[in-house]
């Protein structure tokens, strides 16, 4: 599927709901003591979105990659610092909560791990890349690809015993 938009992608909105929860979290008083855990914690959650967005909103898959990356590490930090607050005796009426957001930071993790796999596997460098050659030698090859495909199955009906290993 296409995205035109970063607001559509799964990914981004699970990392909002992060942010948010995150947010939520840090209004308990645990988080009212000195040191900066709070802001840290915070901003950490609210730049995995904003990574993304950013890179989206780029144009090359380069950029792209490279504001994945750094959303991937907020990710990883944020489930750093929650592991860190989980061993404080004063944050054990959190557990529950903080358990599900490290889960949620994880998940985000994968999705943007293979995001950024299938990104690096890709001859496309992205929308600022594209003139109206590349353009049309990319829907081409889309073109090609769906023909080939169309024609194996025409195929595969007209000799299906040359198929039958494939069961």
């Amino acid at each position: 599927m296409k995205y035109e938009r970063f607001e559509d992608l799964p990914v981004w909105k699970l990392a909002m709901e992060i942010a948010h929860r995150i947010y939520i979290l840090t209004r308990d008083k645990f988080f009212s003591q000195p040191g900066d855990l709070r802001s840290q914690l915070r901003r950490a959650g609210l730049s995995i979105s904003n990574n993304i967005a950013e890179g989206f909103e780029r144009g090359s898959t380069a950029e792209l990659l490279a504001f994945l990356y750094i959303a991937r590490g907020s990710a990883g930090e944020v489930r750093s610092m929650l592991i860190f607050t989980e061993r404080f005796k004063e944050a054990q009426h959190l557990r529950s909560e903080i358990s599900d957001l490290k889960l949620k930071a994880e998940s985000c993790s994968r999705q943007i791990r293979g995001w950024t796999d299938n990104l690096q596997n890709s001859d496309i460098k992205g929308q600022r890349h594209l003139n109206e050659h590349s353009r049309e030698m990319y829907e081409s090859v889309k073109r090609r690809d769906a023909f080939e495909k169309q024609l194996e199955g025409v195929i595969r009906k007209a000799r299906p015993q040359d198929y039958e290993d494939d069961k």
